[in-house]
């Protein structure tokens, strides 16, 4: 029988033979705000002493997205090894996400890496209840020579942290093929909580239609930065995406075209079923938008009797904003408002539903005012909380509701106060600020996709303000937390969306996240920095925007 550190030594052969030359694959260079490192650059041998140095192997432990909120670099690095094992203490849900960490660790390092329960060294995953200080989704990283230990109170917590963790590996452990290590992590204790309990990404599967994959590995790269809202913008003029028994019309027509006249597509109620199941397997809650009485003409064509002549419009295919308006005067308006919610709301396991409010210009102040009293109160009637977009507070938010403000920093004074007083009287703020966080808008002039509308939004401004201090009068506890939109219009593959959203995203993942007081764009910078390598193992296709100094490729 092959001992393990032979199997490792063989395993390492087997690499380099493969690769045709002795060169580890993960020899990137990182720029890091206490230097210049090298990931990989030196092989570290199962034989080497367990307190050598922490080289230019290791990841510095303040390295993360988004910046912890506490870090203390201390001791000898754990080592990963063919004899680590992953320990789980706190039943089903520790044993959950110790299964997700091996399915990443697995590939790229070769190692069985057992899910065990039995005490054994390696990496621990501790579930403890009653652990003070780090919420619902905090944790506390301990790593030495012995082990990796993360602790949480929640699962929520726990997997957070194992997000960490993979930060604080080199980039080629995203790899799906085996790859010659070195696995350090650098010794030391993180200490971490969220500042926000609101850290969102919004994604329009409406103007152009996204598949479950799609949706999925989207999700998969929000949970890297500790993302925990997915919004699903499911209708607007250009489709309805998803079914509802009592009105299937809704989306096997309204849903069968998007914006230039493509096929559309929708969610049958199992597809969304697998959306929100997947994404709580990554601890992100789905928050979905049926978007009215504005941007329905989807629904409109789809029923002439939502109409208030009677006339279904034809389907529409083009991007103006605005024209279209369920009716509000009518009793099968708020029937039809009934059963979309009801059956959504049955679908949907987390609080919230947004039923949208935005760019209603061709409904009257007065009417608007009408159908918001009427609709509030359906979706709390099927147990869920209200969001909407800030135009909302031109209304009277139910009590509990969520403004989502899309405004710019430009936006009158006169429409900031509405949204202040709103909040002043018990509404929580989500931030969106269009010429900040639009994922839609382009970097700059030469960006190949996206709008400008709002202007160009490159990688500092998207980053380089302070959600706590944005709305003046806002008090401070009323802002829940942050949200990147994506919005589709011009947005159609995969591709599209990481290209539009990184590395802008992950900037507002650190707003939601870290202390107020660890944001700097020039820290932040050279973190962001090294992650493009981390982005090229895992087949993201982001901007390499300037100013930022990316590893070579």
């Amino acid at each position: 029988m092959v001992g393990s550190a032979q199997f490792d030594k063989w395993r390492e052969l087997v690499v380099r033979s493969h690769h045709g030359s002795t060169r580890l694959l993960g020899s990137l260079l990182l720029v890091v705000a206490a230097g210049i490192f090298a990931v990989g650059a030196t092989p570290v041998s199962e034989n080497t002493p367990a307190d050598a140095p922490a080289d230019a192997a290791t990841v510095p432990l303040g390295q993360v997205i988004p910046a912890p909120a506490s870090v203390r670099a201390d001791g000898a690095p754990y080592r990963l090894t063919s004899r680590t094992r992953i320990v789980v203490d706190g039943g089903t849900e520790a044993r959950r996400v110790g299964e997700y960490l091996a399915g990443i660790l697995r590939p790229s390092t070769g190692y069985r890496l057992p899910v065990t329960e039995r005490q054994e060294a390696g990496i621990r995953l501790r579930l403890a209840p009653g652990e003070t200080g780090l919420g619902q989704e905090g944790y506390r990283l301990d790593s030495g020579r012995s082990g990796v230990t993360l602790t949480a109170r929640a699962s929520a917590g726990l997997f957070h942290g194992v997000q960490t963790l993979r930060q604080l590996l080199p980039a080629a452990v995203e790899k799906n093929a085996v790859q010659p290590g070195p696995w350090l992590v650098a010794g030391g204790t993180i200490e971490d909580t969220p500042r926000y309990g609101w850290r969102g990404a919004m994604l329009d599967v409406s103007r152009h239609f996204f598949t479950v994959g799609q949706v999925k590995r989207y999700i998969d790269q929000l949970a890297l930065y500790k993302f925990n809202k997915l919004h699903l913008h499911l209708s607007d003029d250009q489709g309805w995406r998803i079914a509802i028994d009592s009105w299937p019309r809704l989306a096997s027509y309204g849903g069968s075209t998007q914006v230039g006249g493509g096929p559309g597509g929708h969610y049958s109620k199992a597809d969304y079923q697998e959306i929100v199941r997947y994404a709580a397997s990554r601890h992100l809650e789905v928050v979905p938008e049926i978007d009215m009485p504005g941007h329905t003409n989807a629904a409109l064509a789809s029923y002439a009797e939502l109409n208030c002549d009677g006339v279904a419009p034809p389907l529409y295919t083009g991007t103006e904003v605005g024209f279209s308006s369920l009716c509000v005067d009518k009793d099968v308006t708020y029937d039809f408002v009934d059963d979309v919610v009801r059956e959504l709301a049955a679908l949907t396991p987390g609080r919230y539903l947004h039923i949208g409010g935005d760019e209603a210009h061709s409904t009257s102040h007065e009417d608007y005012a009408k159908f918001m009293d009427r609709v509030q109160p359906v979706v709390e009637r099927y147990g869920k909380t209200v969001v909407g977009w800030h135009q909302l507070t031109g209304a009277a938010p139910a009590r509990g509701a969520l403004a989502q403000y899309w405004g710019l920093d430009s936006t009158g004074a006169e429409e900031k106060e509405r949204v202040a007083a709103a909040a002043r009287n018990g509404t929580g703020v989500v931030l969106s600020p269009a010429d900040r966080i639009y994922l839609d808008m382009k970097y700059d002039k030469d960006t190949p996709l996206g709008l400008d509308w709002a202007g160009y939004v490159d990688v500092r401004r998207a980053y380089d303000w302070d959600p706590g201090a944005y709305l003046a009068g806002v008090p401070a506890g009323a802002v829940r937390g942050v949200e990147a939109p994506l919005w589709s219009e011009t947005i159609v593959t995969s591709e599209d969306v990481e290209y539009m959203a990184f590395p802008r995203v992950v900037g507002v993942a650190e707003l939601g996240w870290s202390p107020v007081g660890a944001l700097d764009w020039e820290g932040y910078r050279v973190r962001l920095g090294a992650q493009g390598a981390r982005w090229d193992a895992l087949g993201v296709g982001y901007f390499r925007a300037p100013g930022v100094p990316w590893g070579a490729r």
